[in-house]
Formats: C-alpha cells, sequence, structure tokens
C-alpha cells in the first residue's frame, strides 16, 4: 500500500515538472522583438522577410537580412487575404492551431469516440453471440421428471436418432425437426426439456420468446439466425424455446410495427427450420401454453412432427412429487403423501411445490416444526 502511495506521487511530482518545464521553455522561446504591423508591411514590401507564423493573436516572423536569426512580432489584423498575399511573395507561412481549436477537436474525438462506443456496446448487447448460451450438461435426467411416462417413452428413440443420425439416415429414419410441447404453465415442459437433453447427452440451448425483443427493429429475426447458427455449430443439439407462444403468433399484416416485427421473426423461423436437414443433430422443442395461437405453417408436419400434450399430473405422480418436494420440511401425521396427492388433484407441478413451501413458512412463522393439513389448505387458497 505504501509503496503505491510512493509511486504515484512520484508520477504526480514528475508531470508537475513536466508541465513547469514546457510553459518555462514556451516563455523563454516566445521572446520576441515587438514591432507595429506597419513595419511588418514595410518589411514584406522590401522582401525583407523568411518566413511567417500565425499563432493566435501574434504574428511571428524572421528577416532574412539579419546575420543573426531573430524572431520579431506583430499584432494579427485576422486578414483573410494576408496569408495569401504572403505566399504570393515566396513566404513561408505556418498556422499554429490555438488552445480553443486543439481542445474543441479534443472534445469532438471524445465525443464520437464515446457515441460509436455506445452504438457498438448496444449493438453487441442485442444481438451479442452470447445472449444464447450453450449448456452442455443440463444435470437433469428423466428420474428428475415425476410422471410424464409416455412422453419419456416416445423420446427414447428420438434420443437414439439424435445420437446416431447418420447410422437411421442409411434406414430412410429420419430424426423429427421439432417437437412441440402443450401444456398449462408450471408443469414441467422445461424440465422435460432439459432431462431429454442430459439423456441424450447433448449439448442444450435455452430461449424464450422475450430473447428476441428489442426496441430496435429487424433484431428480433437476426436473433433467430444467431440461435441457430450456434446450433449448427453445436450439433448435436436440443434449441428449447419457451413461451413460444410470444413470438410464434398467427402473422398479421396491419401494418404496426409490433406486428411487422414478429411476422418478420415468424417468417425467420420459417427460414432456419426449412434450412436445415433432420441429419443435422439440431431439435427443436418448443414449448406453448396454446397451440391455437401459434401460426399454422410454423407448426405443420415437416417443421414440427410432433405435437405432445403435457398433462396435469395425475395421482401418482402427485403422491410423488409430494415426497419430493417435502424433503427436508416436516409435515404433520395427517399430511401423509397419499391424502395430499389427493388434495391436490388439478394442480399442476410448480402450483404444489409453492404450496407446500408456503405450507413451512406458515409454519415456522408460528413457531411450530410441523406443518398441518390446515397450514397446506390455508397456503392453497392464498395461491
Amino acid at each position: 500500500m505504501k509503496n503505491s502511495r510512493k509511486r504515484i506521487f512520484v508520477i504526480l511530482i514528475a508531470a508537475v515538472l513536466c508541465c513547469a518545464a514546457y510553459f518555462v521553455w514556451d516563455y523563454f522561446d516566445g521572446k520576441a522583438e515587438k514591432l507595429t504591423y506597419k513595419e511588418f508591411w514595410q518589411s514584406v514590401e522590401r522582401n525583407e522577410i523568411s518566413s511567417v507564423k500565425f499563432d493566435g493573436e501574434k504574428i511571428y516572423f524572421e528577416k532574412t537580412g539579419d546575420s543573426v536569426e531573430n524572431t520579431f512580432v506583430t499584432d494579427n489584423p485576422h486578414s483573410p487575404v494576408l496569408a495569401e498575399e504572403l505566399m504570393k511573395k515566396g513566404i513561408s507561412v505556418t498556422t499554429v492551431k490555438d488552445g480553443t481549436e486543439i481542445l474543441s477537436l479534443i472534445f469532438d474525438v471524445i465525443f464520437y469516440l464515446f457515441f460509436f462506443s455506445v452504438i457498438f456496446i448496444a449493438f453487441r448487447k442485442f444481438i451479442s453471440p452470447n445472449t444464447f448460451r450453450v449448456v452442455h450438461k443440463t444435470g437433469v435426467k428423466f428420474d428428475d421428471v415425476v410422471g410424464m411416462d409416455k412422453l419419456k417413452r416416445d423420446m427414447v428413440q428420438v434420443m437414439e436418432i439424435m445420437k446416431k443420425p447418420a447410422e437411421y439416415a442409411k434406414k430412410g429414419i429420419r430424426m423429427p425437426k421439432g417437437i412441440l410441447l402443450e401444456g398449462e404453465p408450471g408443469n414441467g415442459k422445461t424440465v422435460f426439456a432439459k432431462a431429454l437433453a442430459g439423456e441424450a447427452r447433448v449439448n442444450f440451448i435455452p430461449a424464450k420468446a422475450t430473447d428476441f425483443e428489442s426496441m430496435f427493429m429487424a433484431i428480433g429475426p437476426l436473433k433467430v439466425k444467431l440461435l441457430f447458427k450456434k446450433a449448427r455449430r453445436r450439433a448435436p443439439c436440443i434449441v428449447f424455446i419457451d413461451e413460444f407462444d410470444g413470438i410464434g403468433t398467427v402473422r398479421n399484416y396491419s401494418g404496426s410495427a409490433i406486428e411487422t416485427e414478429n411476422t418478420r421473426i415468424v417468417t425467420a423461423l420459417l427460414n432456419e427450420l426449412d434450412g436445415f436437414e433432420a441429419s443435422n443433430g439440431v431439435l427443436v422443442i418448443a414449448a406453448t401454453n396454446s397451440i391455437k395461437a401459434l401460426d399454422p405453417a410454423l407448426i405443420r408436419p415437416g417443421r414440427f412432427d410432433a405435437k405432445l400434450t403435457v398433462p396435469y399430473p395425475d395421482e401418482e405422480a402427485r403422491r410423488k412429487l409430494v415426497e419430493m418436494y417435502t424433503r427436508g420440511k416436516s409435515p404433520a401425521a395427517e399430511c401423509s403423501p397419499e391424502a395430499l396427492a389427493r388434495l391436490f388433484n388439478g394442480y399442476s407441478c410448480a402450483k404444489i411445490e409453492s404450496i407446500l413451501n408456503s405450507a413451512a413458512l406458515r409454519a415456522g412463522q408460528e413457531g411450530r416444526t410441523e406443518f398441518t393439513l390446515a397450514d397446506v389448505k390455508a397456503a392453497a387458497s392464498e395461491c
């Protein structure tokens, strides 16, 4: 710490000495004999001047006839034709920019550097290659997904084709280009996509509708191209687009800026889905709450070959969810997995987890170690 302070102090002293040396040198070097402008012009007419330097309010000049080279100075009238007249007489003319011009130039340079830096940073932010990160290991397997047994069975062969696309292509079998998952929020569509990537041991690129939104027009379609370009480079790969109905809605040609941008994004998606072969090893999984809201051209066979519904968990799945979400908590004896499974009929996975967490919090606030069925019902009424 002391060494750093000493170093900074030495640098400051050196800077002050340099500035002082510059001004002292400028003061003694700038000593010149003062002449009137009339005397200066008389010397010009007699061809006695070899060089002239315009420096702000002063004109410095040297005479040719002096045995010892002396510098003279006179006032600058700021005549627009003076420099031209001097050059016509063969006199060397130079102009020194004053401090105001130099400062103005410096500020101009700083402004343009700042302006273009902001543009560059904004551009990088909106279409940065890091917008869509590649997850090499999701850490989620099918064992971590409760229920959805039919979906898991349907995906087993898809995983095999994804791992060995060339081998299946010889048999005339191609991997689906896209899978559409429909279901209510909180039923585990995202977790299922991560589990599929984890089981297949392939790269996983998560995205959501808001990733394609931008305050600038045409940025959304560029992000679509960026996403699929990255997916092709990282194949075999699963691209998961959550909230798909946020960007894949039916195209509307009303002419508004928002609708125009949405149309461009949908068109970009259509082009990208048609632009790669299933043998490339890229599988697109899109999650939506409503297939009816999506553009028909986007979800037709050949683009999304499979449309699967992620249902609410059945009673057996709810029982397993209760067992999973009560780990580390202390439910009362009346809160058995079977009893809670019946109580949670029609609830999503996320809602079940939230209710059990709220029930445990309610018990803790009242100083109880165990939460009761009454706590669960009270928490369910608030969700």
